[in-house]
């Protein structure tokens, strides 16, 4: 059985982490932003996976990885809370508009 390289599988979470990093820091909708925070951390995982797959003495990465979804999982349920309640009180989802943290 053939496997892929790791140097493909990190050269692919390297492209999902800047694809992540590219949303995060150009756009302006907060459903956007929180899209690329969830990129940064699937390209996070990519790499532990990877790096558990490739050398068997190592399983700690898969649990991280678990770890991480959980973690992220649990963000993305707040951070849609917080954007929510933000839709609500300024009628705008654009991040450069929200200037205050008075509601």
């Amino acid at each position: 059985m053939n496997q892929i390289p790791l140097e493909h599988i990190l050269a692919l979470g390297a492209i999902l982490f800047c694809l992540g990093l590219l949303a995060v820091f150009s756009k302006r909708h907060a459903v956007v932003v929180l899209m690329g925070v969830e990129l940064i951390f699937n390209a996070a995982n990519l790499n532990l996976i990877a790096f558990s797959r490739y050398d068997p003495e190592i399983s700690e990465g898969q649990l991280f990885a678990l770890f991480v979804m959980v973690v992220a999982a649990a963000e993305a349920a707040v951070a849609l809370a917080i954007i929510l309640r933000v839709y609500q009180l300024f009628k705008t989802s654009n991040v450069d508009e929200l200037n205050t943290l008075k509601g």
